[in-house]
């Protein structure tokens, strides 16, 4: 089949019609482009199809640097077969068209690098490979439970050692998680099995971390600098005001608030026991409770000056952006990873009488679909 891609979409896909009229969404393709595609799901109202022939080329097209990237092969980068910097526009042109289609909220979108990112590889400090019943460890292929045997990683930071890693046998496990720390050091996770550390020490600014293996932290080296600055520079926190820190993790953002508004004054709320007990040892002086966000705000709401979340993908849903917004917060803060979620929550927010008033986009995910938003909100 013979197509004519027309733009980029959400989610390392593009779009384009077949001849009945049926969308269908491409992967390895860019917009501009012609492509013979191969049909890899057939539904009623829509095909998913891999380009595996260029016929005319975008002028944004390169040769991915990775030699198990393309069509039926490894699924973990979506784009490494476009230059770093149309990658970065096609996520703008993402993040805007879903903040005006779910939010009615028109925007310019410029995605920025972060700190140390110049060629948007080696940078994954948290990897997890699949093993397949001979025992050894790759990555899965796109949409597929398939193991792709690889001999390396681009994107994988240099200490993961993925060379290592998949010159291992792995017989008996499902899969294996390897981490790195900023402080240089490693854990390996088999599963069945216990990892080779119990924690690793993650030190931002003067505040160190001791986390669980298997805990949450961002995966790019850049990517904590550069959230926690946006967020410091948009909530612009004075002291003594009270702050909220939803899904707060460790408190990376909690520390951000605590500097400025004083650490009895900030409130962290996290679902994962393991985060808050980490977060507690790191700030003993912020109140870390260990809740479901969405049961905590049921309590009785009481008024509070700035509010930052981190949801997780899904976002944090129009029922919990309702209970925040009723506490009547000068402004919220929103650090988004999918910005599908983020346009359904902003939509819900300004429906409660709150608008967008800034948004910085991140290039925290180089090569993937990935994007991230810190969006501040404000009362109308």
């Amino acid at each position: 089949m013979l197509l004519d891609v027309e733009r980029v979409a959400h989610g390392g896909i593009c779009i384009a019609h077949a001849d009945d009229g049926r969308v269908v969404f491409v992967r390895h393709a860019a917009p501009g482009e012609q492509v013979r595609v191969q049909v890899t799901e057939e539904r009623r109202s829509y095909l998913r199809a891999d380009a595996v022939e260029v016929i005319r080329a975008s002028p944004h097209r390169v040769t991915p640097p990775c030699p198990w990237a393309g069509p039926g092969r490894c699924g973990g980068c979506d784009w490494q077969h476009v230059s770093l910097a149309e990658q970065r526009q096609l996520k703008a042109e993402v993040v805007a068209e879903q903040l005006q289609r779910l939010a009615g909220v028109k925007r310019d979108v410029t995605v920025e690098a972060v700190a140390g990112d110049d060629d948007g590889l080696g940078w994954r400090t948290r990897v997890r490979f699949a093993v397949d019943p001979r025992g050894r460890a790759g990555l899965r292929r796109h949409r597929s439970h398939v193991v792709e045997p690889i001999g390396g990683c681009l994107i994988a930071h240099p200490d993961v050692d993925t060379p290592a890693v998949v010159a291992t046998d792995w017989t008996g496990c499902t899969d294996v998680a390897v981490e790195v720390s900023s402080t240089g050091q490693r854990a390996v996770a088999p599963a069945p099995g216990r990892p080779t550390v119990a924690t690793l020490q993650e030190t931002v600014d003067d505040v160190t971390w001791q986390l669980p293996v298997g805990g949450f932290w961002q995966v790019h080296p850049g990517a904590v600098a550069a959230l926690r600055a946006a967020v410091d520079e948009m909530t612009a926190v004075r002291a003594g005001e009270t702050c909220l820190d939803l899904y707060s993790g460790v408190g990376i953002f909690a520390d951000v608030l605590a500097r400025r508004a004083g650490p009895h004054n900030v409130v962290a709320v996290e679902s994962h026991a393991g985060a808050t007990a980490a977060g507690r040892a790191a700030l003993p002086a912020v109140t870390f409770v260990t809740d479901r966000v969405e049961h905590w705000l049921r309590k009785p709401a009481e008024p509070v000056d700035v509010v930052v979340l981190d949801p997780p993908r899904k976002g944090a849903g129009a029922a919990v952006m309702r209970e925040i917004v009723g506490r009547s917060p000068r402004c919220v803060c929103y650090v988004a990873c999918d910005p599908a979620a983020l346009a359904r929550d902003v939509a819900a927010a300004t429906s409660e009488g709150y608008e967008l008033t800034r948004l910085r986009s991140f290039d925290l995910f180089p090569m993937t679909a990935h994007v991230e938003c810190v969006a501040l909100l404000e009362r109308a």
